[in-house]
Parts: C-alpha cells; structure tokens; sequence
C-alpha cells in the first residue's frame, strides 16, 4: 500500500469518529437515548428493533458504530501493509483500534445507568480523545520517513514561547469542552425525559463554561497579536490558527445564541458539531508547533531573535 493510499483511510477513519460523535448527539437531543433499553441487543427480544421512532434513531447510531470499526481496522491493516513500513503508524493506529470499542463499552454504561449524566459525559470525552489520536495519525501518514520503518525525528516550528502559548490555548480549549459537558448534563436535553441531570443551576455552569471559552479566545488573541512580529513562527501557525479562531467565534456566538433562546435543539446539534471540529482544529494547531525534520521549515523564533523583523 503506498503511503497517499494509507493516508486516505486514515482520513476516511478520522470522518467517521467525527460523524459518529454528531450522530450520538442526535440521539440525545431527539430523546432517543433510551429508544434501545438493553445492550447489545436493543431489547430483550431482538437485537435490531426499529419499529419505534426513538428506537429507530438509536439503532442507526449503534450501527454506524460498525462503520467506524470497519475504518478503524482498515486503518490498522493499512499500517501494517503499507510500504515504506512506519513503526509510528502502526502504534497509532492500535491505539486508535484499541480506544474505539471502549466507546462501545462506555455507550452500554449510559444505557444500563439509564442515561446517567456522568456516563453521558465520559461518552462524549472519551469521543474527543479518539478524533485527537486519529488526527495525529492522518497528520503523521502525511510525513516523511526515513525507509526504514523509523520516523523521521521532530523538530521544532516555533519557538519555545509560541510553543508554551499554543500549549496553553490547547489545555483550556480541553477545560472549556469538559465545563460545556457540565452544560448539557444540566441542560434540558438529557436523552429521555427520566434521564437524571446533575444537581446544579444551569445559569451557574453556563457561566463557568463561557468564563472558560471567553479566556481562550482572549489567549489566541494574544497569540495573534505577538506573531506579527515573528515571521517564521507566524508562517508555521497561520493557517491552523486562523482556523482554531474561527471556529472559536463560530461556536462562541452559537453558545450565546442558544443558551439566550432556551436552548433549542438544533442549534445543541450545531453547537456539538462545533466543538468537535474545534477540537480537532487545536489538535492541529498543537501538532504545528513541530514537524518531521525532512520537511523544511525556517528557523524558530523567540521575541529576542526577532526583534529586527518588521511587522507584516
């Protein structure tokens, strides 16, 4: 297998853990989450059972849940085929594979707590480790390597400061994704209307979480800021920043929209989406900040260095 084909199964892998994750939304926000009462069977009679609407949903969820491991596994069998052979991708692949059928296993905790809150956060939690590894693997199929089975070392785009910003965006860009969590277990939308919620005040977590977003965005606005006079590190992050700061907004102002207009459904289902494409967005952002030493790339800089480079 030659390294563009691996590289597109990756990315069909990575399109389907992202689906799933908008998918397993819809099955909450119809009220679906318990349109299956049992695991892995639908109920105690048939394993597939659509003759209800919520059932239906639910069931269309589980299913693409073998769509994902159909890609999964062609992701792994295609690291193992393909030519230049890479230790690297292989062991991200496993990981991948390995991390996918824990989600099913956390999916039968939420149907057997009767869609408890906590499970339902760790569903979503665990979906977004699962898109940051299959990013790092697409993002290393398409690298360089050393024909020998061996990744190429890693260097450096930006320097150390830029590195410690972009670190920084990514950990609370994580914090804002676990309080917005919090969000939706006290939210109207639990999945059933006998779902417990958690037993705290809406407005309360609604605050921490916009608190949170609103000092991300703050911190890549200050990122922005020092990278106009940093020509190389600018270069590096340009685009994956300018990305992360749309989609940021994007999902600031859907927040805001939807939190002031009782929480409909279907900006929820947008607002999710969202979140996962940022999510990936800081994943490669994060992943911009170094690069196979194959690729050429202009030296890092620091404030100090760059003090003669004219802002552009």
């Amino acid at each position: 297998m030659s390294p563009a084909t691996f590289r597109k199964i990756a990315i069909a892998a990575l399109v389907a853990e992202f689906a799933i994750v908008v998918t397993g939304a819809a099955v909450r926000l119809t009220g679906s989450g318990l349109g299956c009462e049992d695991w892995p069977n639908c109920n105690n009679e048939k394993f597939i059972d659509v003759s209800t609407t919520h059932g239906a949903i639910e069931q269309i969820n589980r299913l693409f849940t073998g769509v994902v491991m159909v890609a999964v596994v062609a992701a792994v069998l295609g690291a193992f085929f393909r030519r230049p052979s890479r230790r690297d991708l292989k062991t991200w692949a496993i990981i991948v594979a390995v991390a996918t059928p824990m989600q099913g296993l956390v999916g039968a905790i939420v149907v057997f707590t009767d869609l408890n809150p906590f499970a339902v956060q760790q569903h979503f939690l665990l979906s977004m480790v699962i898109v940051g590894f299959s990013a790092i693997l697409v993002r290393r199929a398409g690298e360089a390597d050393d024909g020998s089975g061996r990744a190429l070392p890693r260097i450096s785009t930006v320097g150390r400061a830029t590195a410690q910003q972009v670190t920084a965006i990514t950990v609370l860009t994580g914090l804002a994704l676990v309080s917005g969590t919090f969000v939706t277990g006290a939210g109207p939308h639990a999945g059933d209307e006998v779902a417990k919620r958690f037993d705290v005040a809406i407005s309360t977590v609604a605050r921490i979480h916009g608190i949170t977003v609103m000092l991300t965005i703050a911190v890549a606005v200050a990122l922005l800021w020092r990278l106009r006079t940093l020509s190389a590190d600018r270069k590096a992050l340009d685009n994956p920043l300018t990305t992360w700061m749309i989609l940021a907004v994007a999902q600031a102002g859907v927040g805001y929209t939807q939190y002031f207009n009782g929480v409909p459904a279907l900006l929820v289902g947008i607002h999710v989406a969202l979140a996962t494409g940022l999510w990936l967005a800081t994943v490669q952002l994060q992943l911009s900040t170094s690069v196979a030493e194959a690729i050429s790339r202009p030296a890092p800089q620091d404030a100090a260095s760059a003090s003669a480079v004219p802002a552009g």
